[in-house]
């Protein structure tokens, strides 16, 4: 013991404190993480398919390495480059990483500076072929994209950033595109914080629906988009590629017109009350200018409780579903908003700090990669009980588990924390873990 650095507190001097603990660490739960990303193969398809266009012949930190620390750190919400400095020598990271020590923050920065439009590409395939290998172990009967943008906040002079209107802050409007049933981020695009959201949101989709279709030709596919993708370039991608979809429509009066009937018919209904909710569903064929052909639009009137206004709700549509179901599948959507706010808050998807927009771009990509890690660690290897927590929950209960290191001759060994109240957890989602069978290839 180090009795020269003990120190008593005041409050109660039987109480001594020292840093002589030894080697700890408080992510003990990383340890988990790290089996599922082996076990997924992770690890290997990325220090295969990962390369920055580098002009150094010899670096101590590898591309692939550096890659794998920052999707650790994210995991453990290390989010600012300048915590690398801080965890040189952490023993969970530098174990799992396999170094002795840490890429430092200036290193991290040198990484992401060399970061172009190859590595955009390679962390879209590589995000494609994970998304392969999970699938191969449970695969959804059908995909249900939910398309929809924010906003990511900028400071100073950033290339791309802009006032946009719709927020009424300067920042980033990336397109962002979920599974609506799983949250699995599917595919994310930055843009330039003065675009419109519904602006080439086609040829954003087309891509991903040509992926979907060679990857998973009997796959069913869906889409839920609010007003601001209500565009019939949007349409005819997806008519095209046989996706259905529900799409928001802005009301005007000539789609108000067309309703009237079920608009008087709910006057009648309300005619002696006017307190209760009462609502009207019905359909018609529409053309507008800009469209090639009518197409069929539901609609929903509505008469708000203790109130006497009408609320109209417009959806353009080719699913074969009864107006109100059409309306229910398309409200379903607003669970996308706790996807992006957990996306944003859990994962730091708004750390986008450098000048230069196409590595801000990357580094958007890099923390979608780790958002979608987690998310299929959380679905198929997390115990069940945990599995529809947040983020920040399951990192306190799970990943921040306090450790000792003890090294013998031959092995290294993690004493986790004794009164630990979620060790049947820990121990329930390693077996999942090991239960777990993907076809790798």
């Amino acid at each position: 013991m180090d009795i020269l650095n003990t120190v008593s507190l005041e409050s109660n001097t039987k109480i001594k404190i020292n840093f002589d603990g030894g080697d700890l660490s408080s992510d003990a739960g990383l340890l988990l993480f790290k089996e599922f990303l082996f076990k997924i193969g992770a690890v290997k398809l990325i220090n295969r398919m990962f390369k920055t266009n580098d002009t150094a012949w010899f670096r101590i930190h590898k591309d692939d390495a550096n890659l794998m620390q920052v999707i650790y750190q994210i995991i453990s919400a290390y989010f600012e480059d300048d915590c690398a400095d801080e965890l040189t020598n952490e023993p969970v990271m530098t174990t799992i990483l396999d170094k002795d020590a840490l890429a430092s923050q200036p290193t991290l920065s040198r990484f992401f500076n060399r970061m172009d439009e190859d590595t955009l590409c390679q962390l879209n395939q590589i995000t494609r072929e994970l998304r392969k290998v999970i699938y191969s172990i449970k695969k959804p009967e059908f995909m249900l994209f939910d398309i929809d943008s924010t906003l990511l906040d900028t400071y100073g002079t950033q290339e791309g950033e802009g006032f946009n209107y719709h927020y009424q802050a300067h920042g980033y409007h990336p397109l962002l595109c979920y599974d609506g049933l799983t949250g699995d981020l599917l595919k994310a695009e930055l843009r330039d914080g003065t675009m419109y959201c519904g602006k080439e949101a086609d040829i954003f989709m087309k891509a991903l629906l040509d992926e979907f279709i060679s990857d998973f030709p009997d796959m069913p596919l869906f889409l839920r988009g609010d007003s601001g993708f209500a565009s019939p370039d949007l349409y005819e991608v997806l008519e095209d590629k046989h996706c259905k979809y529900a799409i928001r429509l802005k009301e005007n009066a000539k789609l108000c017109e067309l309703a009237e009937d079920e608009n008087q018919a709910l006057y009648r209904a309300t005619k002696f009350n006017q307190v209760d909710y009462a609502v009207e569903y019905g359909e018609f064929m529409y053309q507008a200018g800009s469209w090639s052909h009518p197409r069929r639009v539901v609609f929903k009137i509505e008469k708000p409780y203790e109130q006497m206004i009408h609320l109209y709700t417009f959806i353009v549509t080719t699913l074969e579903m009864k107006p109100y179901q059409v309306i229910q599948f398309y409200c379903g959507r607003g669970k996308m908003e706790n996807f992006i706010k957990e996306g944003k808050s859990g994962f730091d998807f708004a750390s986008v700090s450098s000048s230069s927009k196409l590595v801000n771009a990357n580094r958007l990509l890099l923390h979608a990669l780790a958002y979608n890690l987690f998310n299929w660690f959380r679905r198929l290897a997390l115990a069940v009980s945990m599995r529809k927590q947040r983020i920040d929950t399951i990192r306190l209960k799970l990943l921040k588990i306090a450790a000792r290191v003890a090294k013998s001759a031959r092995y290294k060994y993690f004493k986790l924390c004794s009164s630990c109240p979620y060790k049947r957890e820990f121990y329930e989602t390693l077996e999942n873990i090991r239960n777990l069978q993907p076809q790798l290839e």
